[in-house]
């Protein structure tokens, strides 16, 4: 009485599901990779453009013996990046697909940098992003058979600050002058002036500002 029981509320969650459209509930052995759904990939530009990027601009880009940070920024802005003035780049960058980044006035961009934008990434002015950041735009719906890829914007606001080894999710908006703190993962948006840390990253407390280069000159 007990199976017949367990099998009867098995049975009612499976027709449920059905009811909502999902379809049937399946076993690992129902996942097939041999059949990618990519339809939401859109590359943004001709194969000719992104092959130039991958073979030509991208090596330029990380390499550790170009030292000019004003070189990659115009390297950048040729593959149609929308680079602000006074922007800093250290070397190890890596961009997917340049055409689809703006970055702000006076941001910097760390060592090992990786901005994996299958979607829009938006750094706005006066934002660090320290060594080895990760932005990932795209991710893969784990619920679906086939992994079917989908792609969200990441957006950084004015003043914010990255810290290194830190992960920012698909559609993540990092809000103005908040910190997310070294190796943290992000899976939602940051308000304003606030801390974050930890894996999934949490409110640690508020960001308080000062300037002390007013006070030292007050004190004299």
């Amino acid at each position: 009485m007990k199976r017949f029981w367990l099998v009867s509320i098995q049975m009612d969650t499976v027709n449920e599901t059905a009811e909502r459209g999902e379809g049937l509930l399946l076993g690992a052995d129902s996942i097939d990779l041999s059949r990618p759904d990519n339809t939401e990939l859109i590359r943004g530009a001709p194969l000719w453009l992104e092959a130039l990027w991958y073979f030509v601009g991208l090596p330029m880009l990380r390499s550790p013996l170009i030292t000019s940070s004003a070189f990659r920024c115009r390297l950048l802005r040729v593959f149609g990046a929308k680079i602000g003035r006074g922007v800093h780049i250290k070397p190890g960058l890596r961009v997917k697909f340049p055409w689809s980044l703006e970055v702000g006035d006076h941001s910097w961009l760390g060592e090992d940098l990786w901005i994996d934008n299958l979607a829009d990434v938006k750094i706005e002015a006066h934002c660090c992003l320290s060594q080895g950041v990760y932005l990932c735009t795209g991710n893969h719906d784990w619920s679906s058979v086939n992994m079917r890829l989908f792609r969200r914007p990441i957006t950084c606001r004015r003043g914010c600050w990255i810290g290194a080894k830190a992960i920012l999710c698909p559609g993540v908006v990092v809000g103005a002058g908040a910190i997310v703190s070294a190796g943290s993962v992000v899976t939602r948006d940051i308000p304003e002036m606030e801390v974050h840390a930890g894996n999934p990253a949490q409110f640690v407390r508020y960001r308080k500002l000062w300037d002390r280069s007013s006070a030292a000159q007050t004190a004299r």
